[in-house]
């Protein structure tokens, strides 16, 4: 299950969440939101998304790691709103059988939702600037 969520994110929950008797790993990656970016102070993020077409993607993305690592859960979910430093905007989690699975899924769920999923990142830094990163078309 992938899903872009206006809520805080809360890791053991979803964790918990795949609990499974045959699992033998689970490996989870939580990204907090940061202080600074290219050597500018962050004061916080706004995340926005077309929530069907990202859910979609992000789907997409979950079913290729099933089929790749075979694994017995998965589930990540994404924020979208204003976020302050520290908090969760992204949460991915996996279950499988062995670690080396697991750890091979999380990395590769991660790394295809930041390229491939439309969520679109702005930046409010301290000198009162803001700008949207990454968002070139790709």
């Amino acid at each position: 299950m992938f899903r872009i969520s206006t809520d805080s994110i809360d890791p053991a929950t979803l964790e918990a969440a795949l609990t499974d008797a045959r699992a033998g790993a689970c490996v989870t990656f939580c990204g907090w939101v940061r202080n600074a970016n290219d050597g500018q102070p962050v004061l916080s993020l706004e995340y926005e998304a077309f929530a069907p077409l990202a859910e979609k993607e992000g789907e997409r993305i979950l079913a290729e790691a099933r089929e790749k690592f075979a694994l017995l859960g998965v589930a990540a979910v994404h924020r979208v709103g204003h976020l302050q430093i520290g908090e969760a905007a992204v949460w991915v989690g996996v279950t499988a059988a062995h670690r080396g699975a697991a750890f091979d899924a999380c990395r590769y769920i991660i790394d295809e939702l930041k390229a491939r999923v439309p969520v679109w990142k702005k930046e409010h830094y301290a000198s009162g600037a803001s700008a949207w990163i990454n968002c070139a078309t790709r």
